[in-house]
């Protein structure tokens, strides 16, 4: 595995073999994100997406926050917002897995970035917020797409609209997550390690096509085989017949 950016600070990151977890680290302001964290976070997901030993990204909180969201005082501040734009584009197309380990408040783009996530679990306790509008805002990282499709027009404008918070069961309950657990962080490393293994070609293919802005049915059938037809002449389709002809496991 190539070397991955090891911000020190504001965002910690941990490889632990081919798992990468980037850590949000201002306790004591509820990890808060600043414009700089948000520049040292997209170097981090780049370099892992250019790496085909990483498996997946993890993201959690340190401490009893996920992320209280942005860091106003540092917005208001009337620097420019390059880095959160260059964040909010990397986390929309890297083909890495993305997994969100929701250990506490989630608020702002800790709601909205677990859009982007393509496994999210969180804990009981947490709550989720979107509380743009309430401070003169609006959505932002496409939520006011995303959103009303995840959970539906009407529970998309409470949560947009009015303000409503909600917690980790309606989370779950709603398709915000995956799975509500006593440790986010341990189940997203169990969910990282079972893609461990996997051809990650295929991986990231996959999740492209997920993600993909092709909406009808006869373009995303063409992009679809597109992928497929390469993937077919591929190194790692190869490997998996060799090993099934040689009674083996695929090395990828």
């Amino acid at each position: 595995m190539s070397v991955i950016p090891v911000p020190s600070g504001d965002v910690t990151v941990e490889v632990d073999g081919r798992i990468v977890i980037v850590t949000f680290n201002r306790p004591e302001k509820r990890n808060a994100i600043t414009q700089g964290m948000y520049g040292a976070i997209a170097d981090t997901l780049e370099a892992a997406d250019a790496d085909l030993g990483v498996a997946a990204v993890i993201f959690t909180g340190n401490g009893a926050a996920f992320t209280a969201g942005n860091d106003l005082e540092d917005f208001a501040s009337g620097a420019n917002l390059d880095q959160v734009s260059r964040f909010l584009q990397v986390i929309r197309t890297v083909n890495v897995p993305l997994i969100a380990a929701v250990n506490g408040m989630a608020v702002g783009v800790g709601l909205t970035m677990l859009l982007h996530c393509d496994l999210v679990y969180v804990e009981p306790s947490v709550v989720l917020s979107a509380p743009f509008v309430s401070l003169g805002l609006v959505p932002e990282a496409a939520s006011s797409l995303i959103l009303p499709r995840v959970v539906g027009e009407r529970r998309a404008a409470e949560i947009l609209l009015g303000g409503r918070k909600i917690d980790g069961n309606e989370a779950a309950e709603w398709g915000l997550a995956n799975a509500v657990a006593s440790s986010a962080l341990t189940a997203a490393r169990e969910a990282a390690k079972s893609l461990i293994g996997q051809p990650p070609q295929a991986i990231r293919a996959t999740k492209a096509l997920l993600h993909s802005d092709e909406l009808t049915v006869g373009g995303r059938m063409a992009e679809e085989m597109t992928r497929f037809m390469e993937a077919l002449g591929g190194a790692e389709f190869a490997e998996v017949i060799a090993a099934r002809n040689e009674k083996r496991p695929p090395v990828f």
